[in-house]
C-alpha cells in the first residue's frame, strides 16, 4: 500500500506552466521587437507617401467603405473622438499583455500557443516596412482626413521628422488590429462561456478606432487578418478538454503543437 504522503503521479498529457522568468524575458522581447524593430525601416518618406496614394486608389477601386465616413461619425462630438484617441493610445499594449498573463495563469497550454502566434505575426509584420513603407491616411492630403490625435488629443506620435520612438511609415499591417483579433480568438478558444463571443467587440472597436483616427487604412487591417490567419494555420491550438477550457482544477492538454524552428 502506498503512503498517503507519497506524491501523486503526473497525469498523462499534463503540461507544466512555463518558467516565469523565461516567459517574462520572451514576452518583453516580443514587445521590444515590435516597438523598436520597426525603427530600423525609418525614412523613405517619398516612397511611403507614394504607396499611400496607391493604397488609397486601390481601396476606391475595390469599393471599400470610405475611411472618411468613419471619421465623420467620430467627429460628431469632441468626447467621442477623444475616447477613440485614448483607446488607440492606451488599450493596445495593456490588453495584449493582460491576455497573455491570464492565459499563463489559467490556461498555460493556450498561453504557449498564443505567444507563438503573436510572435510569428509580429516578426512577419516587421518585414513589410522594409519592402513597402506606407504613410498613414492622416498624412495623405488626398484622403481629406485629419489627424484626430493631434487636433483633439491625446497623441502618441510627434512630427515624423523628430519622432525617434516609432516608425510612422509602417502603417501596414496594422498590429493594433492583428493583436486585438488574436486576443479575441484566443479567449474564445480557451474558454467555454456562452458570452465569450463578445470578445470580438475588442477587434471591432479597434478597427473603427484605427480607421476613424486616420492611423490606418482598411487594407492595413485586412493584411493583418490574412497574416494572422496564416499563423493560425501553422500553429494549432491545444485540443479542448474539460480542463483546458476551464473546468476542473488542473491544466491538462494533449501533446503540445510543434512549430518547426520555434521554441516556447
Amino acid at each position: 500500500m502506498r503512503s498517503q504522503s507519497e506524491p501523486a503521479a503526473a497525469e498523462p498529457g499534463a503540461i507544466a506552466r512555463p518558467p516565469l522568468v523565461r516567459e517574462l524575458l520572451l514576452v518583453a522581447g516580443l514587445f521590444l521587437v515590435y516597438k523598436f524593430g520597426r525603427q530600423l525601416a525609418t525614412g523613405h518618406t517619398a516612397e511611403a507617401l507614394h504607396n499611400a496614394h496607391r493604397i488609397w486608389d486601390l481601396e476606391r477601386t475595390l469599393h471599400l467603405p470610405s475611411e472618411v465616413d468613419v471619421q465623420s461619425a467620430l467627429l460628431h462630438g469632441d468626447t467621442l473622438v477623444h475616447v477613440a484617441n485614448t483607446y488607440y493610445a492606451t488599450v493596445h499594449f495593456p490588453a495584449t499583455l493582460a491576455f497573455l498573463v491570464w492565459l499563463y495563469l489559467k490556461r498555460p497550454a493556450h498561453y504557449v500557443w498564443a505567444r507563438r502566434v503573436l510572435a510569428l505575426v509580429t516578426a512577419a509584420a516587421l518585414v513589410l516596412p522594409f519592402t513597402f513603407p506606407l504613410a498613414p491616411p492622416r498624412m495623405l492630403a488626398a484622403s481629406g482626413l485629419i489627424d484626430t490625435a493631434r487636433v483633439y488629443g491625446p497623441s502618441v506620435y510627434g512630427p515624423p521628422s523628430s519622432d525617434h520612438l516609432s516608425n510612422q511609415f509602417a502603417a501596414m499591417p496594422s498590429l493594433h488590429f492583428g493583436w486585438a483579433l488574436m486576443v479575441a480568438i484566443g479567449l474564445i478558444v480557451a474558454t467555454r462561456s456562452r458570452r465569450r463571443w463578445l470578445w470580438l467587440l475588442h477587434p471591432a472597436v479597434t478597427l473603427l478606432v484605427i480607421v476613424g483616427t486616420a492611423n490606418h487604412y482598411w487594407l492595413d487591417a485586412i493584411i493583418a487578418t490574412a497574416m494572422l490567419g496564416a499563423a493560425l494555420a501553422v500553429i494549432h491550438p491545444p485540443h479542448r478538454t474539460a480542463t483546458t477550457a476551464g473546468r476542473g482544477t488542473r491544466h491538462l492538454v494533449t501533446e503540445e503543437p510543434a512549430l518547426v524552428g520555434a521554441g516556447r
